[in-house]
């Protein structure tokens, strides 16, 4: 359940919080400074000690600074106040901050579009016009009629903080379900509104997360899943268990919803509802963490009321796969599922026999790895990735091969959407070098035409992306892109930004950033790594960098930059390496076992303390992935690995800025904070260690355009300074 990884691989931001409340006037000093270490070392905050020591299996682990958990105590909010102050003062002291900022703004106002999705007769869209802190969701009758604006979140906050998470269009095109989030948490409320007037009807949800919308096709109501309401104060840090599934009838209030399906015996399964097609059957995909294998329920809504308590059937009973339900039949459902194909096949399965014996193979596993695929136009497109871009495969419905849909380069698509009957879809191209594309594909005739292309004040034609394969410690060949302007020297001096992700199944495959044009167009190298723990090669890559294996993702990594440094791209001390989320984990986890071979850390937003991470919010999901603590075996790997625990004093740590924020409930920022508190205090030499809070957001969902620039600014200009650009 990827709404419910540790990662997405964007970063977070900006802040500096202020205590107002008299009584934190009282609170211990954690914000006076201390002498710095030796002359020309920043100054840095105070941060207490505490006395907390744990036992895990027989191991006395200290967490001296167990208190800056507590993100909303006066201390804390005293401690980012302090960091926060010495940070900005940091970067204000950079010349070529304010430039930055404006070369990034000025190549970020561009219109962005996303793929148009069709309902009945109309299509909905998603537009942003350049500099809007959020794009606003547009429909029209025809794709030439005149675009009308069903949703801007910019009208529902004045700094940008309230987001669209989330859209489902009823099945008559007349209504959406929508959902907000606020200052980047997880948590979101669902509203209704009429398409034709605009107007919001009373319905609304509360504490749902982890949740799409799927109407009935009476237009009556729609299928989500909710938590129970936390306790008070517990909002952001509480483990989320216990979903439910419920059935929300339209003009009633939340306490009247009907529960359709709950299973309070198994705290940590998930629901996730889709409605066929055709309107008669009720999917619902359980899920449990973070791993691919779940089950698969379904309801008759012809046996029963739609949104009654109709008996829910099995179909799916074991965890022992994972199965992606794409289109039916009729009783007759289709399924990507990585069982006994570790790379992906789609089968059918009736549900009137449902034995495995009686599955029916539609496109059997081949060599590269599907990501996943849907069903339009009496076609099924099927997305794989070759080498780590897309490759799109079509078939007819009983899975012959019909052909590719020609891509413009080794790039990333995704779309495919809408129903059979359509004799169209829309789809996206991007790469490094080109920002995201709409594509208008004809399924009769297989042509493509550009529906939209962005306007950038960006050439593309003068820079170049190669792949290499790099030879990680124990051999095993690991795919990197490069991209950067033509004609450039490998002369050993480039600065480099190297950029990983590797976990959750989650596969790295070309992408454009603003961000990283603007480091290319400063004479920077990007470099995107390819690790195991991703997706790129199936479920095997995935499982290889898991668990007790975890340190092959960092190896990965380890080697693509010693790859980068023997092949003249750049030096040890002009090689950066960023990454968000799980990514910020891998930056912490190789930035401390060898600071020897990087010139710069950015880790955002990571999970750093691995020893405690599945106590909170949704990180007992992630075990999954990482282990646990509570394992004696996995205690000792995730020990020797972890970034808090492996800080040592009196080494000499690269240039490091973390970045986080207030309101990640996702991965709530204690990680980064005792990490940055601990390096602080560790750290031998002048290279500056800070930390960037940012307050009123979370872990980089819906975050305002103006806060990612701000963001992006700072961390460019932090290399600018510490490479001496």
């Amino acid at each position: 359940m990827l709404a419910a990884a540790c990662g997405t691989t964007g970063t977070t931001t900006r802040g500096g919080g202020e205590t107002t409340d008299p009584a934190e006037e009282s609170q211990p000093p954690a914000a006076d400074p201390r002498a710095a270490r030796e002359p020309g070392a920043l100054t840095y905050p105070t941060t207490r000690k505490g006395d907390t020591v744990d036992d895990y299996h027989g191991t006395k682990v200290a967490d001296p600074y167990r208190w800056l958990e507590d993100t909303d105590s006066a201390e804390t909010r005293s401690w980012i106040e302090a960091e926060n102050k010495v940070t900005f003062a940091f970067l204000e002291s950079i010349p070529q901050r304010k430039q930055i900022e404006q070369r990034i703004t000025d190549l970020w106002n561009y219109e962005k579009y996303s793929a148009p999705g069709r309902v009945k007769n109309r299509y909905f869209w998603s537009k942003n016009d350049g500099l809007q802190n959020q794009s606003v969701v547009y429909w029209s009758d025809s794709l030439k009629g005149e675009p009308k604006v069903l949703l801007d979140p910019n009208k529902l906050s004045t700094d940008g903080t309230v987001a669209l998470a989330g859209l489902a269009i009823s099945e008559d095109a007349k209504l959406a379900a929508y959902g907000l989030q606020s200052a980047g948490s997880d948590w979101v409320e669902w509203h209704v509104r009429s398409v034709d007037t605009g107007e919001d009807r009373s319905d609304l949800l509360k504490w749902v997360k982890f949740s799409g919308a799927a109407w009935t096709h009476d237009n009556k109501g729609f299928y989500y899943s909710r938590y129970p309401e936390p306790k008070e104060g517990e909002a952001m840090t509480d483990a989320n268990l216990n979903q439910t599934l419920y059935y929300h009838r339209l003009g009633t209030t939340q306490d009247k919803d009907t529960l359709i399906y709950e299973r309070p015996d198994e705290p940590k399964w998930g629901f996730g509802p889709t409605v066929t097609e055709d309107g008669r059957y009720l999917i619902v995909e359980v899920w449990k963490g973070t791993g691919p294998k779940n089950l698969i329920l379904y309801q008759d809504l012809k046996k029963g009321k739609p949104g009654g308590k109709g008996a829910m059937q099995t179909l799916i009973g074991e965890f022992e796969g994972k199965f992606q339900f794409i289109g039916n039949e009729g009783p007759v459902f289709w399924f990507v599922t990585d069982l006994d194909a570790p790379r992906g096949r789609l089968v059918a399965i009736d549900v009137r026999k449902p034995d495995k014996k009686s599955w029916k193979p539609l496109v059997p596993q081949g060599a590269d790895p599907v990501q996943t695929a849907s069903s339009v136009g009496n076609k099924i497109f099927v997305e794989y990735l070759h080498d780590a871009h897309s490759l799109i495969a079509v078939h007819d419905p009983r899975g012959k091969h019909l052909g590719e849909v020609a891509l413009p380069g080794l790039g990333s698509a995704g779309g495919f959407g809408g129903r059979k009957e359509h004799s169209e879809t829309f789809y996206s191209y991007t790469s490094f070098t080109q920002p995201d594309t709409i594509f208008h594909y004809d399924i009769k005739s297989g042509k493509s035409e550009v529906f939209r292309a962005p306007k950038v004040a960006f050439d593309g034609t003068k820079y170049e992306s190669t792949q290499v394969f790099v030879n990680s410690k124990d051999g095993t060949r690991v795919p990197l892109f490069i991209t950067h302007r033509k004609g450039m020297k490998l002369d050993g001096n480039n600065p480099t930004l190297l950029y990983g992700y590797g976990g959750f199944n989650i596969s790295m495959t070309p992408f454009f950033s603003v961000v990283m044009a603007v480091w290319m167009d400063m004479g920077g190298v990007l470099a995107v790594a390819n690790l195991r723990g991703g997706g790129e090669y199936g479920e095997e890559w995935h499982l290889a960098g898991t668990k007790l294996k975890k340190q092959n993702v960092f190896d990965d990594f380890i080697a693509a930059g010693e790859w980068l440094v023997a092949n003249k791209y750049t030096s040890s001390k002009r090689l950066a390496i960023q990454g968000g989320s799980n990514g910020g984990l891998l930056i912490g986890a190789c930035m401390t076992q060898r600071p020897d071979l990087f010139g710069a850390a950015l880790p955002a937003v990571g999970v750093m303390d691995m020893l405690r991470f599945h106590k909170f919010t949704i990180g007992w999901a992630w075990v999954d992935d990482y282990g646990s603590s509570d394992n004696a075996e996995e205690f000792k790997a995730l020990r020797a690995y972890s970034p808090l625990h492996n800080i040592k004093p009196g080494v000499e740590y690269p240039p490091t800025f973390i970045t986080t924020a207030d309101h990640d409930d996702r991965v709530v920022p204690g990680h980064s904070f005792k990490f940055a508190a601990a390096l602080q205090a560790a750290h031998k030499g002048k290279n500056p260690v800070l930390i960037r809070i940012q307050t009123k957001a979370g872990h980089g969902g819906g975050k305002p355009t103006k806060m990612k620039i701000e963001e992006a600014a700072d961390e460019l200009a932090f290399l600018v300074k510490v490479f001496g650009m």
